[in-house]
């Protein structure tokens, strides 16, 4: 398993991991609408953002994750990682894929010099609270958000 820069050509398949969190979406079958093609294009040219893909030897896209490095002044200075969209082909969990990817994610954060890895969980996904607990990871904030 590999994680790397997700390519355009890989957009379908990252789209299908984020359309159903419950059954394999064939990427052949996602529209790729203008407003991907914006959001992925911008997230390409932003150095501190990445869409990342796991994938295995044959290039089959099994997982993403998006890190979005953020400056900030606290912890001397250091960037911290946040880490959103964190998904796995549906046939694939319960394989460690998931673990891997997370601590693949965590590595090239700290191989850029995050002193933090962050992230949020909706409320409802009690199995990925558990998941993330399993990681290290410490219900240390409550998060807001606001949509627009």
């Amino acid at each position: 398993m590999i994680l790397r820069p997700a390519t355009r050509a890989e957009l379908p398949a990252v789209l299908a991991l984020l359309a159903d969190g419950e059954r394999v979406v064939d990427p052949v079958s996602v529209r790729v609408d203008e407003a991907h093609e914006r959001a992925f294009a911008a997230i390409e040219a932003d150095p501190r953002n990445e869409m990342l893909v796991l994938a295995d030897a044959r290039g089959t896209v099994l997982g993403c994750l998006q890190a979005t490095y953020i400056p900030g002044l606290g912890r001397g200075g250091a960037e911290r990682a946040l880490i959103e969209a964190v998904r796995i082909r549906a046939d694939r969990r319960g394989t460690g894929l998931g673990r891997r990817l997370m601590e693949l994610a965590a590595e090239r954060a700290r191989g850029r010099g995050c002193a933090l890895v962050q992230l949020t969980s909706n409320k409802e996904r009690a199995d990925a609270h558990r998941f993330y607990a399993s990681l290290g990871y410490a219900r240390s904030h409550e998060g807001f958000k606001l949509p627009l």
